[in-house]
């Protein structure tokens, strides 16, 4: 099979990496020439058998959608568009209606991984038409991680459903980065008493039922900066975490957990956290997302 891939960034680039490696034929573009494969979309387009299927992978919100606008003007009816970043799940209703009026098909694609997918697979959740995921699933295949298809990959339901189950993902992620974090200031707290806070993360990756790769990943964070003192309690949020919030209130839905961890990260914009310099350790260890270093 071969697929095109518009932005080649952290994740892009380790798509088109694994991808290659389960013998997939990739075409990838980014604006940056040391890393594309060819120089336009045009040349994309022009590269890839037809019926296409392309894949965008950048960022969520306006490029997201002038990518798609551009691609509209390009392909051709039959071809597939699948968008893996972290859009709004409203907006794939227009990217799919805009592509529709070109007879160009759409898929949605939550993807989470970070920095590892490319080493440990990414977990998948599609929405769109049944015939456009069975045509598209050697990708799917050559993405998810190793071992039965259902524990790395999902087809959420009809477009849209795939951005939403990765919002509601984020919301999660958002609570459980917040829970490990105030665990980790309490601990500090009592350090007349507690004397190996790193060692107790440690001894947690085993036979206890907090144990997650989030765990494992705090662990790394903290093997790095034990006490995390090079790191400023500044954590940005990148926008699904409102979103679920948003979709909580629209439809009643109470999600205290992941309202009030969002709501610490703007407390930490405000004044330097010790449980928010572990939220800022635990993204820069999943995602590769930049930290600010401590005065």
């Amino acid at each position: 099979m071969h697929i095109g891939i518009v932005g080649l960034g952290k994740m892009g680039a380790n798509m088109r990496d694994r991808l290659r490696a389960a013998d997939l034929t990739v075409t990838g573009y980014d604006r940056n020439p040391d890393v594309s494969d060819v120089a336009s979309t045009a040349e994309l387009i022009e590269a890839l058998p037809t019926p296409r299927v392309v894949w965008v992978m950048v960022p969520a919100g306006a490029i997201t959608t002038s990518v798609i606008a551009d691609l509209a003007t390009k392909l051709s009816p039959g071809d597939l568009v699948i968008d893996g970043g972290n859009s709004r799940f409203t907006d794939d209703f227009t990217h799919a209606a805009l592509l529709a009026e070109q007879g160009v098909h759409y898929v949605d694609a939550g993807v989470s991984g970070g920095v590892w997918g490319l080493q440990n697979g990414f977990g998948l959740m599609v929405g769109g038409d049944a015939a456009d995921i069975e045509r598209a699933m050697p990708v799917f295949d050559a993405l998810r991680p190793a071992g039965p298809r259902e524990e790395g990959f999902v087809h959420a339901g009809k477009v849209g459903a795939g951005h939403y189950a990765k919002m509601v993902h984020n919301g999660i992620e958002y609570a459980l980065m917040q829970a490990y974090a105030e665990g980790f200031e309490l601990l500090e707290k009592r350090d007349d008493l507690v004397h190996d806070v790193p060692g107790i993360f440690t001894a947690w990756q085993r036979g206890t039922v907090v144990r997650s790769w989030l765990l494992e990943l705090l662990v790394l964070a903290l093997k790095d900066d034990p006490k995390l003192a090079d790191i400023e309690g500044y954590v940005e949020d990148s926008g699904e975490g409102r979103w679920t919030i948003e979709e909580a209130i629209n439809n009643a839905v109470p999600v205290p957990a992941i309202s009030a961890s969002i709501f610490a990260r703007f407390t930490s914009r405000q004044e330097d956290s010790p449980a928010m310099k572990a939220v800022a350790a635990l993204r820069n260890q999943f995602g590769g997302h930049a930290i600010k270093k401590a005065d």
